[in-house]
């Protein structure tokens, strides 16, 4: 097993007891027969459980991923199963939609304050001549919101508001009246606090139960990702409905390079339950019929820098956290962000800004990338 698993981390670069940054130590003979066994479930916990080490997590995914190793390797029968289980069931109902905000969103905002930005956009940022991550986050903010051509007193819906951060910029900066949707309570306590004396409504609300007249705008960030592909259409179809019919709907989510039902084991499991990011294909055919497609936009290396960021924070941060988390949360966080890093830095995953009409835009979409940097809007009212 070992002489197996060597070798293909060779194809990737990558030596057992090397000196480089992206080389592994392994503390434990057992783990190369339980990555065998159940692969990527299998290297993230035995991680945690401080099997193995690495002292750069995210280049050494950046090599493993881009290699194609795990390829040559053949599907067992719980991955089959796996997959079978995602084609036929759907894991985000109503009801098991709540598990990931009681899972993941619902850790604490000390946490999420303490990695984040200041505005704690969770999702994410754009670099484009930004220094800072507060700064890059602005830019994301201000794309967006050119994006869906905000005007004074249009009406934009947000599902998956997060902390508030679109909301709030949306309603300060461009005159919109926002309903924001979440499931997760502290985020929603956080939203309204910081919007407060603005026309900002955040709800506990699942999207499929939106009971509301038609919006100007709908806007998702980093929300259709626990949207599942049982969903999809169900989505497409809700926005639709709550959609004017001049209206511009954008989406902003992870994606997937190819269509593989079920997200990857050990995130589903341990960071972001049921989740799955869509492929472009699945987002096209719950496109089909419903919208016109103005602009595909595809920034996925930013993301890259954003997690890098996120784990900086949360590495200095430490301190202020340990009195509620354990050493092996530690490790579990540090390896959620930095293998989501080297993923997107392998281009194994991307970051698409969807732009989409009712009925077509005349003339177009007028913006496609910021004229200019956004940095001089950090911290201004």
């Amino acid at each position: 097993m070992r002489d197996v698993v060597e070798k293909l981390l060779e194809l990737a670069g990558i030596q057992v007891g090397g000196p480089r940054p992206w080389d592994i130590a392994v503390h434990n003979p057992a783990w190369y027969g339980r990555v065998l066994r159940e692969r990527s479930l299998g290297l993230g916990e035995s991680y945690v459980e401080g099997w193995w080490d690495c002292p750069s997590l995210d280049a050494f995914f950046h090599r493993l991923l881009g290699s194609g190793a795990e390829g040559r390797l053949q599907v067992t029968f719980r991955m089959a199963l796996r997959t079978l289980e995602h084609r036929l069931l759907n894991f985000q109902t109503r009801f098991r939609a709540w598990k990931v905000a009681y899972h993941h969103y619902d850790l604490g905002n000390d946490l999420y304050r303490a990695m984040l930005d200041p505005a704690m956009n969770y999702s994410c940022a754009y670099w484009k001549g930004a220094r800072t991550l507060a700064e890059a986050q602005v830019n994301k903010l201000e794309l967006t919101c050119r994006k869906l051509m905000l005007e004074p007193g249009m009406r934009l819906l947000d599902i998956g508001c997060g902390w508030g951060a679109l909301a709030r910029h949306a309603a300060e900066r461009y005159g919109a009246r926002v309903v924001g949707l979440t499931l997760s309570r502290p985020q929603k306590d956080h939203a309204e606090a910081v919007c407060a004396g603005l026309p900002v409504e955040i709800r506990l609300q699942d999207y499929r139960d939106l009971r509301d007249v038609a919006f100007d705008r709908v806007v998702s960030v980093g929300m259709f990702e626990h949207v599942g592909h049982k969903n999809y259409r169900t989505f497409m179809d809700v926005v639709r409905r709550h959609l004017a019919p001049d209206g511009v709907l954008l989406l902003h989510t992870i994606g997937g390079n190819v269509t593989r039902p079920g997200g990857d084991p050990w995130l589903a499991k341990y960071i972001f339950p049921n989740g799955e990011l869509p492929s472009a294909a699945q987002i096209c055919r719950a496109v089909e019929g419903r919208f016109v497609l103005e602009d595909w936009h595809a920034f996925g290396p930013d993301y890259d820098r954003t997690l890098l960021a996120w784990h900086r924070n949360f590495i200095d941060h430490w301190p202020e956290l340990e009195h509620r988390f354990d050493p092996a949360f530690r490790r579990l966080w540090e390896y959620y962000l930095l293998s989501c890093a080297g993923a997107f830095r392998a281009r194994e995953i991307q970051l698409w800004q969807v732009a989409l009409s009712r009925h077509g835009i005349p003339g177009g979409l007028p913006v496609r990338d910021l004229e200019a940097p956004a940095a001089e809007l950090v911290g201004v009212p």
